[in-house]
């Protein structure tokens, strides 16, 4: 939530206090110091149209145990505690000796309103403005790559349980879809006696193939059916989430299966594909994750962090989060493209960084 910064000191005020102990060029001093001019109320103005009513944190605030919270690699409980119990952040972030963090879900919140902004890393961005401004890293040359893959909480969905998921999405956010799909998705019900309000497991044999098969290929036949029923083509031009649920249903029927063993496509009859699908959508509540593994032992799913590091500072010039998997997302894609766009280099560069990086593309 946020509210508007005070310039008066409160009378425990941990930086008028013992503001002179926190290092000279600490970043809890820096902050101390300059958080105002930093983060301007002005600065998160977007995040929080409504007239109603001042959510009652500062953006300053916010932002400074933001920076603080990745620097140090802290949870957001973490972070909050820290607020409340130590007194170089209570300094950084302008707080009383004696008052108490706000609740670690305001993060949450905070993040959630950053990312679906039009300037997601505005944070990130002042705080290189200032890195280029001071010359911190003036003179310097040389820049480490490296990215690391960041798990997402969703839990990855087969296509049986996407298909159906999907189906109940459009059902929810396209209007008049509910009864096509009464009138229309039938096969599932059919075979199994559950329809789509149903939220159990279907009930098949899932030791035999064949019944598999005829799951997959009820699914498929009812996403189609709900497909042709719907005005695709008007849904999909007026946008928004009714348009997304739409072309999600139609990814996720095609992207996983194929026709049956001895059918030549157009019979209705489907099988899971016996290959993966490039850039395969995991999780129909979150579309943007991708399984992905750094190593053939490793294997997760989320996302994938890239991030340029002058190494003497440590400080981070570029950063960007990508989908975890894909040719446009590869280490020396996103690699070469963050180097390009670098506004602290300024001359020849010497770039650090392991064999993900050695591409013809990078090295040239």
């Amino acid at each position: 939530m946020r509210g508007g910064s005070s310039p008066q000191r409160d009378v425990l005020d941990v930086e008028s206090l013992a503001g002179h102990l926190l290092p000279v060029g600490s970043v809890f001093r820096f902050l101390a110091e300059h958080r105002d001019r930093l983060f301007p109320d002005a600065l998160f103005a977007d995040l929080f149209p409504s007239g109603r009513g001042r959510p009652s944190i500062p953006g300053e605030v916010i932002a400074s145990v933001i920076v603080l919270q990745s620097l140090h690699g802290l949870s957001d409980r973490e972070a909050v505690d820290a607020l409340t119990f130590d007194l170089r952040w209570k300094a950084a972030c302008g707080y009383p000796v004696d008052a108490k963090a706000f609740d670690a879900s305001s993060l949450t919140v905070w993040r959630a309103r950053l990312a679906s902004s039009e300037r997601p890393q505005r944070i990130f961005e002042v705080v290189r403005d200032v890195i280029a401004a001071t010359g911190a890293v003036k003179g310097r040359q040389r820049r480490v790559l490296d990215s690391t893959i960041l798990d997402d909480a969703v839990a990855r969905q087969d296509t049986v349980t996407q298909l159906i998921a999907q189906v109940r999405r459009v059902g929810r956010e396209v209007p008049g879809a509910h009864q096509v799909i009464a009138e229309r998705c039938t096969r599932l019900a059919a075979l199994t006696g559950q329809g789509y309000d149903s939220t159990a497991k279907p009930r098949i044999a899932w030791d035999d193939a064949q019944a598999r098969d005829e799951l997959v290929t009820a699914l498929v036949n009812d996403a189609l059916a709900l497909l042709d029923g719907l005005d695709v083509e008007t849904i999909t031009a007026a946008g928004g989430k009714p348009a997304e649920a739409i072309a999600l249903l139609a990814l996720v029927a095609g992207q996983d299966v194929e026709p049956a063993e001895d059918s030549d496509g157009t019979d209705g009859r489907w099988r899971i594909a016996r290959r993966v699908a490039p850039d395969r959508v995991i999780s129909t509540v979150d579309p943007q994750a991708r399984h992905a593994h750094k190593t053939v032992e490793r294997r997760q799913d989320g996302f994938k962090a890239h991030v340029v590091i002058e190494p003497d500072t440590g400080l981070a010039t570029m950063v960007e989060l990508t989908k975890a998997a894909g040719p446009d997302n590869s280490d020396a894609t996103v690699g070469a493209r963050l180097v390009v766009a670098d506004p602290t280099i300024t001359g020849p560069v010497e770039v650090l960084g392991d064999s993900a990086y050695a591409t013809g593309d990078m090295l040239a």
